[in-house]
């Protein structure tokens, strides 16, 4: 599985008391949503998954009246990090960088290295030399905003994080930014170096795909985008359980205890929703009902 796509999908205590249902969701009757219904199995109350996008044009994050009304009947929103816990940024600070004194010289031959550095110094426009232990992950990171068609992209959980805060929901973490770093220490420094450089070599195509990828996230077509993950031009599939199968499975294992006695929303990136171990696959496999919301 390509890894910058991977990348790419791969991003509230009690207020008063629980949130009681007003009113039924609408259902749709076919797969083309971001906003999903959990229900049954014996749930008191149904719970709410919705897919995000780590980067998007401001203008193109538009939040409808269905997922604004699942957040205010939730009594929770959990989401990959507590985005509104500040150790959460300073965790990401301080977790960026490579174990074992490793540098990202040790990773190149002094061609490759000095291509990387003018790159990030001379298109980036930023300072190279703050990076020279990061996780090459982390850089790669830095490259999408060069890949938007606007000039201040902002991140869907970023504008889903206010909304929550309007309705006074407390936010809360699937993961922690340590075992997030974990897993990105668990990938071998050099292959992560390799992509690297891969999106350098080949920016042009990597931001075609990139494009598709905002395309079908705004039409909503998740199984569309995990075709797309599956059939990309680069990178490999062995890390596929690591980043993306793994995380589900463990989410699930905790979503089920969670939504037997309040109610959630859950927001996550989209790719984590559709396909055999997705989101939805499993939380069916454990006997909940979980069904597409209209979502415009």
């Amino acid at each position: 599985m390509k890894f910058v796509i991977v990348v790419m999908l791969i991003c509230f205590g009690m207020a008063g008391c629980h949130a009681q249902q007003e009113h039924s969701f609408s259902i749709q009757n076919n797969n083309k949503t971001l906003l999903w219904q959990v229900s049954g199995n014996g749930l008191k109350q149904p719970s709410f998954l919705f897919g995000t996008f780590h980067l998007l044009c401001k203008d193109d994050i538009h939040f409808g009246t269905q997922l604004k009304d699942a957040v205010k009947e939730s009594n929770e929103i959990y989401m990959e990090l507590d985005m509104d816990d500040p150790s959460t940024l300073l965790g990401g600070m301080l977790y960026m960088n490579m174990k074992d004194g490793k540098k990202l010289s040790d990773l190149y031959t002094p061609e490759e290295y000095q291509k990387l550095k003018a790159y990030f110094t001379d298109t980036l426009n930023t300072p190279f030399m703050m990076f020279q232990k990061a996780k090459p992950y982390f850089l790669v990171a830095l490259i999408y905003p060069k890949m938007m068609n606007c000039p201040s992209p902002a991140g869907v959980e970023e504008e889903l994080l206010k909304i929550a805060k309007e309705d006074k929901k407390e936010i809360k973490g699937l993961e922690t930014i340590l075992f997030q770093a974990s897993v990105f220490d668990s990938i071998p420094y050099e292959w992560q170096a390799k992509e690297l450089l891969k999106n350098i070599d080949s920016f042009s195509v990597y931001k075609n795909e990139f494009d598709e990828m905002i395309r079908l996230y705004k039409n909503q077509e998740l199984d569309s985008m995990q075709s797309m993950v599956g059939t990309s031009e680069f990178g490999s599939e062995k890390y596929e359980d690591l980043l993306l199968n793994d995380r589900n499975k463990k989410w699930v294992k905790e979503l089920n205890e969670i939504m037997k006695t309040e109610s959630v929303f859950v927001a996550v990136g989209a790719g984590h929703l559709s396909g055999n171990n997705g989101l939805i696959a499993l939380l069916k496999k454990e006997g909940y009902t979980v069904e597409p919301l209209v979502n415009k």
